[in-house]
C-alpha cells in the first residue's frame, strides 16, 4: 500500500501531527488525527447516523481533525478523485 503524502497540520510541532495521505492503489484517504476523548465518543454514539445501529464498531474509531487541516483534506480529496481507480 504505497501512500502519497499530502500534508500535515500547519501548526504542528515535531511530534504528533494530524496528517493526510492518499493510498496510491485504492485512492483511499488515510488520516492521522487526535484520538477523540470520551465526551466526543459519547456524543457520536448518542448521535447515530440515520439507518445505522448506534455505537462504534470494534474495527472503527473516532478521530478529531483540527479545522486548520481542512485545506489539506481538500487536496487529499482532489488527489483521490483524480486517481479514478
Amino acid at each position: 500500500m504505497p501512500l502519497q503524502f499530502i500534508g500535515i497540520d500547519p501548526d504542528t510541532g515535531k511530534n504528533g501531527s494530524p496528517t493526510a495521505w492518499v493510498d496510491q492503489e485504492t485512492a483511499d484517504i488515510v488520516i492521522q488525527g487526535y484520538t477523540a476523548d470520551d465526551a466526543t465518543r459519547t456524543q457520536c454514539v448518542q448521535t447515530p447516523a440515520p439507518g445505522h445501529a448506534p455505537g462504534i464498531p470494534e474495527h472503527e474509531t473516532v478521530i478529531r481533525i483540527p479545522a486548520r487541516l481542512i485545506p489539506v483534506l481538500r487536496e487529499a480529496c482532489d488527489v483521490a478523485e483524480r486517481a479514478q481507480l
